[in-house]
């Protein structure tokens, strides 16, 4: 039998450095508690997080957000804005490129396709 996977924060979470390349604004460190990923490496789940911070972003994969905790602003590479706080879910489609803005320390809960 296959066991059901648990996506919390209980764990150790593995800290991480945003890349300076990607870095525009704020501190680049980050919380990652990954919980899945498939037998194939295509499909991830876990919780991210990071202190307020502004980053460029070129999405390879398909992603499902929902946030947990403070929130963020998304601008596409057209210009277009939106704005996700605490609870709402969305999805980033591959090929979304532009600027991820964590306005304040932000956790997620990501599901992602590559």
């Amino acid at each position: 039998m296959t066991k059901v996977i648990s996506i919390n924060t209980s764990g150790t979470p593995e800290l991480g450095e945003i890349a300076p390349e990607k870095l525009i604004s704020g501190g680049s460190a980050t919380k990652l508690w990954h919980a899945f990923s498939n037998g194939t490496g295509q499909f991830h789940v876990g919780h991210w997080s990071s202190a307020p911070c502004e980053l460029s972003v070129n999405y390879t994969e398909d992603e499902l957000c929902v946030i947990v905790e403070g929130s963020v602003t998304l601008t596409g590479a057209d210009g277009t804005q939106t704005t996700h706080m605490k609870g709402d879910a969305f999805v980033i489609p591959s090929g979304f490129s532009g600027v991820w803005k964590s306005n304040e320390n932000v956790t997620k809960i990501y599901a992602a396709f590559e």
